[in-house]
Parts: structure tokens; C-alpha cells; sequence
């Protein structure tokens, strides 16, 4: 791993070196060695029959692959993947023969799948359930089978492997002891907005995934909603060979945005709020009267129109969900207190 660069600005960017293509060659060879050699998979079953098996796949580095998951793949009687291309494309880099029945599973058509996949289950067989990279069920195909298999009562059980969260949440240098995952941000400037402000006051240390095409956009939105001084960390192309981590704060992480715009798969790890912060924004449950009265001392204090007041104390006062009290509602209440 060659020596990391000198750290910018409050540590705000740090580079990570990955293994050539070669080593990685070199990995997979020891890998598929492994499980040809082992005793052990081989004359005893992977799964008891009539199982289904949740298997992470590697999120970038083919190297990552368990023995597990190789054998699995060799053996299991029904592979159901996420995009099938992707499942055998990843085969021939592991080189490994899939001896099983290849279906579709996406999030498109996994609901009406799931039964006749357990069918195959309840008459004996292995479906093994991989996703294009990391774990099944993980803002990934998957919840529609181990939750129908629960209710008829069919065996489901995990190859763990590769996780985008817990790789993040590892080397953000934020706490670990207490996190939340919340999958991606909403698409929507005002939903994105009004789910921020409703995670303001969250403690755990916070972990999301967001695209190449919106990060700008999110950016903006976490600035606005957290402010400039709350910790983060940008996690890009994980296990990859241009895996790159950006610590700092949100305004430092916000600025190397605008500056660098980073490429690829992206995890954002936010950290939690202080005890202050967190009392601060706690929900403040005024009415509509109450929001009314403060706006027109607002106003008269401050020398505003009574609807830049309004908008104000609308912002500073967001509701348990994170969403706004309707303006119009505040303004009437307004003019009846004239």
C-alpha cells in the first residue's frame, strides 16, 4: 500500500491504496485453491436442504469473495441474483461454474417470485439470494423471500460478507458504538429538506448512501439543515483501487465537493448531534396560534412584514416529522391577532 499523502485541510481528504490487478489475481487463485482443497465443504453439505441462504457479494474487490460464497455458488440448486449478467460476469472473474438454475430477483418482480422460489425450498432445495454487491435485503432485493419464508415457516440463513455501511462507518473515524443506517436520500429538494430536519437531533452516528448525480445537491441540503461544523465523512468506490476517504466537517466536506466532485458509488457517515444540539432541536409542538403570536412579536421587534416573520418562525420552528406548519394557516391566525 503506498504511503498516504499529506492530509489537506482538517484532515479533510485521505487516499487509500488497493491491491493491483495482479495481487487480486493472485487472492482469487488462493481463494478457488481453498475450496477445491477443503475436505471439509466438500464432504459435508453448505446448507442443510431446504434452505434459503442470504450471500454477500464483493462491493468492488472480486478478492473480497468468501470460500463460502464460491461453494455456494458452485452448488446451491436455485441462484436467484439481482441482474443475472452481473452474477455470472462476477462468476468468471472468481472462476467458478454456477451449477445451479439462474433466475431474475429485483425489486420489479421479487414479490411474485418469492413463492415459487420457496416452493423449491419446501421440496428440498438450496436458493441461494445474491444481490449485485454486498447483502441481499440491504436497500437490495431479498426482504419480499425471508419474509415470505418466515410466514411458511422455511429455513433462511446468511453467508455474511462485504458491507458498504460497516466498511464506512469503520474508516470515518466517527463513532461506532451507536449508528443508524438510513439507506439513500430522498430525491426531492423538499423531502430531502424536511427528512434532515426531522434527523437534526439524532445522537447515533448517521450512515447513508447518495449517487454521483445528486451528492452536489445533498451536500447543500446537509449544510443547510446540520450546519457547517457537524463531522463527516465521504466514502467513494470502497475496496476499489480508487478508494478514497474524505474526513473533515460538513462545511470542509461540502467545499471538496464543489472544488473535486467526487465519482462513483458514494456513503456519507454524519456525526451525531451534541447533547446541545440535540435539545435544541427537539420538536417544539407550537400551534398554529402559538407560531402567529411569535411571528408578530418578530415583526414588531425586528421591523419585518408580517410574512417574512411568518416564514421565519415557520423555518425555526419544523414539526416532530420534520415538515413545515402551512404558512397560509399562520398568516390567518396572524391577521385575527391584529
Amino acid at each position: 500500500m503506498p504511503p498516504h499523502p499529506p492530509a489537506g485541510a482538517a484532515e479533510t481528504i485521505l487516499y487509500a491504496g488497493r491491491m493491483s490487478e495482479a495481487s487480486e489475481a493472485n487472492v482469487l487463485e488462493d481463494v478457488a485453491a481453498n475450496v477445491e482443497g477443503s475436505d471439509s465443504i466438500h464432504s459435508a453439505p453448505l446448507v442443510p436442504a431446504g434452505t434459503v441462504v442470504l450471500a454477500a457479494t464483493p462491493i468492488g474487490n472480486a478478492a473480497d469473495a468468501s470460500a463460502r460464497l464460491v461453494a455456494l455458488l458452485e452448488h446451491a440448486d436455485v441462484v436467484a441474483a439481482e441482474d443475472t449478467r452481473r452474477l455470472y460476469a462476477l462468476a468468471n472473474r472468481l472462476g467458478v461454474h454456477v451449477g445451479g438454475q439462474v433466475v431474475a430477483n429485483h425489486d420489479h418482480n421479487e414479490h411474485g417470485k418469492a413463492d415459487s422460489l420457496l416452493d423449491r425450498v419446501e421440496q428440498g432445495a438450496t436458493v441461494l439470494v445474491v444481490s449485485d454487491a454486498g447483502m441481499p435485503t440491504i436497500n437490495d432485493p431479498g426482504l419480499a423471500i425471508v419474509r415470505r419464508a418466515i410466514e411458511r415457516g422455511l429455513p433462511v440463513t446468511c453467508a455474511p460478507g462485504p458491507s458498504a455501511v460497516l466498511d464506512a462507518l469503520a474508516l470515518s473515524g466517527l463513532p461506532t458504538d451507536r449508528f443508524c443506517y438510513e439507506g439513500f436520500l430522498p430525491r426531492k429538494h423538499s423531502e430531502r429538506m424536511q427528512y434532515l430536519r426531522s434527523m437534526k437531533g439524532e445522537r447515533r452516528t448517521i450512515v447513508f448512501y447518495e449517487t454521483l448525480h445528486r451528492i452536489a445537491d445533498s451536500m447543500d441540503d446537509l449544510l443547510a439543515a446540520f450546519g457547517p461544523d457537524r463531522p463527516m465523512a465521504l466514502c467513494r468506490e470502497l475496496t476499489k483501487e480508487y478508494e478514497q476517504i474524505r474526513r473533515g466537517t460538513i462545511g470542509e466536506i461540502h467545499e471538496s465537493v464543489v472544488n473535486d466532485p467526487p465519482r462513483g458509488e458514494m456513503v456519507l457517515v454524519i456525526g451525531g448531534a451534541s447533547q446541545e444540539e440535540a435539545q435544541q432541536a427537539a420538536p417544539q409542538s407550537l400551534s398554529v396560534q402559538e407560531l402567529a403570536q411569535l411571528a408578530k412579536e418578530r415583526s414588531e421587534s425586528e421591523h419585518m412584514r408580517i410574512k417574512d416573520a411568518i416564514a421565519a418562525v415557520i423555518s425555526e420552528h419544523p414539526l416532530p416529522d420534520g415538515s413545515l406548519a402551512n404558512k397560509k394557516a399562520v398568516y390567518a391566525a396572524a391577521l385575527e391577532l391584529k
